[in-house]
């Protein structure tokens, strides 16, 4: 199964993203993933960590949030999304 990446704290949120995405949303257990990023880099950088591998293996899921979503709403706020997008692009003139 796939699974989409978001990081936020935000329960509303994420339950938004798994729904309009139609797919589940996993939130990892530490949501400073810029910081634990660099870290982890820098960590394999100096040879703390043998391999991505290793670092994998540190990441854990705090909680997934799986679609329930109608598909006919779900169709509806994506098509409302893509018309708001739509007249975006002529904000501003060239």
């Amino acid at each position: 199964m796939d699974f989409e990446y978001f990081h936020t704290a935000n329960n509303l949120l994420m339950q938004f993203q798994a729904d309009i995405i139609n797919a589940p949303v996993l939130r990892p257990v530490c949501i400073e993933t810029t910081a634990m990023g660099a870290s982890y880099l820098a960590g394999l950088a100096v040879g703390y960590w043998d391999s991505k591998a290793d670092v994998v293996l540190n990441w854990a899921v705090s909680r997934e949030f799986k679609p329930n979503m109608e598909e006919a709403k779900r169709t509806e706020l994506l098509k409302g999304w893509k018309r708001a997008v739509g007249r975006s692009l002529k904000w501003i003139e060239a």
